[in-house]
C-alpha cells in the first residue's frame, strides 16, 4: 500500500480501478438488456463503496433530460436536474441513477415534489455527508420553476 498525501492509504497500482473488477452489489451496470422502471417506486438505486471515505470531495451529476407528467393536466414537464454530494461510505452508481430518473417520465408529480423525492431517495441509498438536488424546469404557461433542496451540512471548502 502507498500512503496518500492526505494521510489515508491507497492500493498499489493494479489493485484498484481494474476493468472487469467484480462488484457483486451492482446488478444493472453490465446487463446486456436494460429494463426501464415504470415509476420511482419500481426503480433500484445502486451504490458502491467509497474508496476515499477519509476525504471530503464533491461528486456532481448533471442530468439535462429529466421529464415527468403534470399531476393535474397530464402534460409532459421537462427539466434539468443537478445533484451534488459529498459521499460518506457509499457512492451512487450512475447507470442506476439514469434509470431512476428515467422512471419519472410517466410519473405524475409537481416539480417541488420531484426534487424532494429525488433527494430523499438518493440520501436513503447512500447516506451522504451532504447532498443537494437542484431542479431547473422549463417554462410552462410563461413561468419557469427552480427548486433546490438539501440534506446534511456542506463541508467547508
Amino acid at each position: 500500500m502507498k500512503k496518500d498525501p492526505s494521510g489515508g492509504k491507497t492500493a498499489s497500482a493494479g489493485k484498484r480501478g481494474q476493468a472487469g473488477r467484480a462488484h457483486p452489489t451492482l446488478t444493472l451496470l453490465n446487463r446486456n438488456h436494460t429494463e426501464y422502471p415504470s415509476s420511482p417506486d419500481d426503480a433500484k438505486l445502486e451504490t458502491f463503496v467509497n474508496a476515499y471515505p477519509q476525504r471530503n470531495y464533491l461528486i456532481s451529476f448533471d442530468c439535462p433530460e429529466y421529464s415527468s407528467l403534470c399531476p393535474v393536466t397530464g402534460q409532459p414537464d421537462y427539466g434539468h436536474i443537478f445533484i451534488n454530494y459529498v459521499a460518506d461510505r457509499k457512492c451512487i452508481e450512475s447507470k442506476s441513477l439514469k434509470l431512476y430518473l428515467f422512471s419519472f417520465r410517466n410519473f405524475h408529480t409537481f416539480h417541488e415534489e420531484a426534487v424532494n423525492r429525488i433527494l430523499t431517495d438518493l440520501a436513503a441509498a447512500c447516506a451522504p455527508r451532504w447532498m443537494e438536488v437542484i431542479g431547473d424546469f422549463m417554462p410552462r404557461g410563461g413561468i419557469a420553476i427552480h427548486v433546490k433542496a438539501s440534506v446534511g451540512k456542506k463541508p467547508e471548502e
